[in-house]
């Protein structure tokens, strides 16, 4: 007798009347008058539930079968047949049921039948998968996440795990974790905690300093981990840990940037929606209208491609008031994709004032080769730019935002040692992630979010 999976069972890897053992826990039970107790078993590997059918001369139906509830584990043994049913395919006739674990309390299980908020959910982050809608999430992150590496590995792009602890501001920006440690595990002073490095060191905001210098020694790399964000923003598209791609290619201007940016988007797209249908269907059903219209499109439709200083012109046409040089708001963002262009947006060579310091300045000596994609609902999804790779102008934007050379020193080596222009792109993935469910707040798209003052984990 072999174990089988709901998945398998419903791929038709499963023989009709065929003798078989499932492992799962019970989605509900209801018992019949007559003595039959009906239970929906799920297990993780899909969506759909399993039904079986426990008849009352099952030797334990009374001692424990019918105290089940929802949230219980058990394993099942029986025959599968045909549902008479016409929602579902399949049901397992029950030989023996064994109850592997009891919910205690069940008037306080936390993941009730009943119809719960996302809000609420979020107070269980390690119980809420067990809804259908986190187990479809799981499936679309996992899947999303195998071919975002499969693209780059066809690619022959290189892995690189650059540092989570560093003394690097890639941003130029205060706005990041500073690492200490205790040896006492009651301190509550930030004097009972101490700097264990020589210097004063934080959880990354970004590894693109330290991957570019892989990059100028392997041509293409890239870096897919967690990031850390400490902003005073509490909004639903900030997490203060997120997971972030960020690949850096050597020989790569701006447009050549751009054009990987695009046949990156149209194939992760194109693959994950093949592969998980299903999991998008139901939470487009439930939860969220045109996720796969949105999908289709981003794949199927040609994008948008604007300067900056145009894009300032045209928003003031459209009666959305900003001056050159101001960052474009995510109501600006949303209504330019949404209402007027109906299409993925890039916005490309912003001012040097919004943008990082190490991105290049272009000849008018006001913008940077830079590039900003906005996707529809969503507003700015990925970000990227062609990187400052002249020494004497380096030197320069370190001294404007107060970055010692001391601390760059390595990275001014690569400016130093054989220069080349190189370019690179990072995205954030939950907020990509958010793109592909139609979720409204980027709490749920992280398995257990942290943002500030909001922090369970």
């Amino acid at each position: 007798m072999k174990n089988f999976s709901i998945k398998d069972i419903y791929s038709n890897k499963v023989k009709i009347n065929e003798k078989i053992k499932v492992y799962g826990w019970v989605r509900s039970k209801r018992d019949s008058k007559k003595g039959i107790s009906f239970i929906d078993i799920f297990d993780g590997t899909c969506l759909l539930t399993l039904q079986a059918v426990a008849k009352s001369n099952l030797e334990n139906y009374e001692k424990e079968i019918i105290k089940l509830t929802s949230g219980c584990s058990l394993v099942v043994t029986g025959n599968i047949i045909f549902s008479r049913r016409q929602e579902q395919k399949y049901e397992l006739l029950i030989i023996k049921l064994k109850v592997l674990g009891l919910i205690n309390n069940p008037d306080k299980y936390p993941i009730s039948l009943k119809k719960h908020t996302f809000e609420y959910l979020r107070k269980f982050a390690h119980l809420r998968v067990r809804t259908k809608f986190f187990c479809a999430i799981s499936k679309i992150r996992n899947v999303l996440f195998s071919t975002i590496n499969n693209f780059l590995y066809k690619k022959n792009f290189t892995w690189v795990p650059t540092p989570i602890i560093t003394g690097l501001n890639t941003e130029g920006s205060g706005a990041m974790f500073s690492v200490f440690s205790s040896n006492n595990d009651k301190a509550k002073k930030l004097s009972n905690f101490k700097n264990i490095f020589k210097n004063k060191n934080f959880l990354t905001v970004s590894g693109q300093l330290t991957l570019e210098s892989y990059a100028l020694a392997l041509s293409k790399v890239y870096n897919f981990g967690p990031t850390f964000r400490s902003e005073d923003s509490n909004t639903k598209r900030h997490l203060s840990e997120f997971w972030m791609l960020e690949v850096e290619v050597a020989f790569f201007n701006l447009k050549k940037i751009v054009h990987l940016s695009k046949i990156f988007l149209k194939y992760i797209t194109e693959h994950t929606l093949e592969k998980c249908i299903f999991e998008i269907e139901f939470l487009e059903k439930y939860f969220s209208k045109n996720i796969i219209k949105n999908l289709k499109n981003l794949i199927n439709l040609d994008y948008v491609e604007i300067e900056y200083k145009d894009l300032i012109k045209l928003l003031n046409v459209l009666g959305k008031s900003i001056s050159f040089g101001e960052d474009i708001s995510l109501e600006q963002e949303k209504y330019v994709v949404n209402k007027h262009f109906c299409k993925p947006l890039i916005v490309k060579n912003f001012p040097k004032n919004l943008k990082a310091f190490y991105m290049r300045d272009n000849p008018d000596n006001v913008t940077v080769a830079s590039m900003d994609i906005f996707l529809p609902n969503i507003g700015e999804v990925l970000g990227g730019s062609q990187r400052e790779e002249r020494l004497k102008i380096l030197d320069n934007k370190l001294k404007k935002f107060n970055l010692g050379k001391d601390k760059y020193w390595w990275y001014r080596d690569l400016r130093k040692y054989g220069t080349v222009i190189h370019s690179g792109f990072g995205i954030g993935f939950e907020r990509l992630l958010c793109y592909f469910t139609g979720i409204d707040n980027i709490r749920d798209a992280s398995p257990f979010p942290k943002t500030l003052r909001k922090f369970y984990y």
